[in-house]
């Protein structure tokens, strides 16, 4: 091993987690700390295997090591909400999907799923369907982008979209071993791609319903830091990783609800689309973790992306801020992407923000703030 990169051998650990481990279960809890974007973890045994996350006990932390307590007041409260198959140590270990809690038992402040989860059930009937397309971007443990050139750059845009060859891409053993990793888990995955800029990826989640959406993200991105732990690189979700004519990364949400869908869905789509219109300085704020500051160095008009302070929609316009694919326009029904949610978005925060825009109509006009803010 060596100090400079932290390097194991993981065919020293493969003989250990080879062992039998009797009737025993590792479940391994994840939480979003206070960051709003990081994600944490720690294991407990327990003597049965879960078949719910309500069988699994409540269990506490030290807010102060993860920017969500006190020194002086730190337990915080770990409450199971959703369960997936542990790919690292295999069934019948499981990985625990957390919500926070503070001492009080008053929900921590970046436990967006609580009011994510409410609004969600109020539409039920609706079927809200989401699909997040999330980007991210390799880099080596100097945080330099992964098989670029030290100290210099590859050649310009182009060659890199969905592209194949070693002269292209970079990485793909990580997208190939997280895509495998989120199938075993029971994430909903359905697709990857190679993105723009070199040594940036795509993987999409989807099609959710309601606050689904929300945990197979955050547990497919838990994923994603792990995998690229084992190969020794840094997944980041900057949603500008690189100044300069490069891309950013984005998270890009497919949306629709069942009348979108069905026959004469256009009408609907529009009519929701003017709704976002109307609200959008405050999606702006909630579509990154830092109310637009993030998202300012990603949407500036360029590299396919529409400015931050400016709202448009059109048909197969990845300029827009939101694009109604062709194929939906030519059938007359079927979803659209928003396209301002940063690489390192909470899909809770935004796929709550879209229900209560497009469906519940419960916000006042926000438009002017928009140019004010931004």
């Amino acid at each position: 091993m060596t100090a400079h990169t932290a390097h194991t051998n993981k065919e020293v650990l493969s003989r250990y987690l080879n062992l039998p481990q009797g009737e025993m279960v590792q479940c391994m809890y994840i939480w979003i700390d206070g960051s709003g974007e990081g994600l944490r973890c720690k294991t407990r045994t327990v003597d049965f295997e879960p078949k719910a996350p309500e069988e699994l006990p409540v269990w506490n932390f030290d807010g102060s090591s993860t920017g969500q307590a006190e020194g002086s007041n730190s337990d915080m409260y770990l409450h199971p909400v959703a369960l997936f198959d542990d790919p690292f140590r295999l069934k019948p270990n499981k990985l625990v999907l957390c919500e926070v809690y503070k001492y009080d038992h008053r929900p921590a402040e970046t436990n967006h799923r609580r009011t994510c989860k409410k609004v969600m059930d109020r539409v039920l009937e609706e079927h809200p369907w989401f699909g997040m397309e999330q980007e991210y971007t390799l880099l080596d443990q100097s945080m330099h982008p992964f098989g670029w050139p030290r100290g210099g750059f590859p050649g310009p845009q182009g060659p890199y979209y969905c592209a194949v060859g070693a002269n292209n891409v970079y990485g793909r053993d990580i997208l190939e071993a997280h895509y495998r990793a989120c199938l075993y888990a029971g994430v909903i995955i359905s697709g990857t791609n190679a993105e723009v800029m070199p040594a940036q990826w795509e993987f999409q989640v989807g099609p959710c319903e309601g606050i689904q959406m929300g945990d197979h993200l955050w547990i497919a991105r838990f994923l994603l830091h792990r995998v690229c732990e084992d190969f020794g690189v840094v997944a980041s979700l900057d949603p500008k990783p690189m100044p300069g004519d490069w891309n950013g990364a984005g998270c890009h949400t497919n949306y629709s609800t069942e009348a979108m869908r069905l026959e004469g869905g256009i009408p609907v789509m529009e009519k929701a689309i003017e709704r976002l219109r109307k609200q959008h300085a405050r999606h702006i704020r909630l579509y990154d973790p830092n109310e637009g500051r993030d998202n300012a160095r990603r949407l500036t008009g360029l590299h396919e992306t529409s400015h931050i302070s400016d709202f448009s929609a059109g048909v197969a316009n990845r300029g827009a801020s939101i694009r109604i694919p062709r194929q939906c326009a030519e059938d007359g029904k079927g979803y659209f992407e928003d396209r301002r949610p940063s690489s390192n978005c909470d899909p809770y925060q935004v796929t709550e923000a879209m229900i209560r825009t497009t469906i519940l109509d419960e916000w006042k006009d926000d438009t002017q703030a928009a140019e004010e803010e931004f």
